[in-house]
């Protein structure tokens, strides 16, 4: 529980409180318990002073990777908003605030004539998580566009790392224990004739035809392990429909994990383990989840023994 002291610190930030706000409708999955204090941010120098008063902090960003506890989260959850969020285009490169969603910033490159977010079509997130899970499909990964990172460590100090720096790898990096992302460096290239633009639609239309779309979830639950893909393993186990309580896996697209309807967090948590250890006792390979477990759920919570 946060002491007063902490939450006066806070308050003198200017950033707006929330005391148990709900999740439910900002997480994907659409269930989930209350964040203990959302505090939403719109400067850098807000970001410092929280980082300064509290040190350790969850970053919610749009909650597209996320199974929220169902006791909610404690401590403070972050929401970056205003300049956290913006985006300043130049010839060759743009600054992108972390906490802008990244279909927005897909949207506004392509009224500016340029390309270079390619690898974030149809992905449901913000830049900053992008980042943190070295976020992409087949169009390519964040790594590919990256030039520079800037971090707010623990203590309130600016860091600023080059992609290389940043420990890049299949949906995962390597940044600093605690830092929160605050904006991001991208490559850009003319696309005077929409050429991206319409190769990126194309894709998004070939998903539409191959993912469930129409209820909740967190795009893939799992990565792909090499040479193969986690939804061909789940559906060569007879997974496929596979329910607990209100979570079933997807009939369209195996590696979908799905809200069907009331699903508790803990029954999706259920879900998961149980693909898990059935992929595993059958294939003898071991899927590693994608999704973010936020809230206290205790050690190894998606452990198979």
């Amino acid at each position: 529980m946060l002491s007063d002291d902490v939450i006066s610190a806070l308050s003198a930030t200017g950033a707006k409180l929330t005391p148990q706000a709900s999740l439910t409708r900002k997480a994907y999955w659409k269930c989930g318990g209350p964040a203990e204090l959302l505090v939403e941010l719109k400067t850098l120098a807000q970001l410092q002073k929280v980082m300064r008063a509290v040190g350790r902090v969850t970053v919610l960003g749009r909650g597209s990777n996320a199974l929220i506890h169902d006791a909610g989260i404690p401590g403070v959850v972050l929401m970056l908003k205003g300049e956290l969020a913006a985006l300043e285009i130049a010839d060759d490169h743009a600054w992108v605030g972390a906490g802008l969603k990244l279909n927005a910033l897909l949207n506004r490159l392509d009224q500016a004539g340029m390309a270079g977010a390619e690898p974030f079509s149809g992905v449901p997130g913000t830049m900053g998580g992008a980042v943190v899970m070295n976020a992409g499909t087949r169009l390519g990964e964040a790594k590919d566009r990256i030039l520079v990172v800037e971090l707010v460590l623990p203590g309130g100090e600016v860091l600023t790392l080059t992609a290389q720096d940043c420990g890049f790898s299949y949906r995962h990096s390597k940044l600093p224990a605690g830092a929160v992302v605050s904006r991001v460096k991208i490559a850009l290239s003319p696309d005077p004739d929409g050429s991206r633009m319409t190769q990126r639609e194309a894709f998004l239309v070939r998903r539409k035809a191959t993912q469930p779309l129409d209820k909740p979830s967190c795009g893939s639950t799992f990565t792909n392990p090499e040479g193969d893909s986690a939804g061909r393993l789940i559906d060569a186990c007879g997974l496929k429909g596979h329910r607990i309580g209100g979570a079933q896996i997807s009939e369209l697209h195996a590696n979908f994990f799905l809200n069907d309807g009331g699903a508790s967090s803990e029954e999706l948590r259920q879900l998961i383990v149980h693909a898990r250890r059935v992929v595993f006792e059958q294939t003898g390979t071991l899927l590693r989840p994608e999704v973010r477990l936020l809230g206290d759920w205790g050690l190894d919570p998606l452990s198979i023994d």
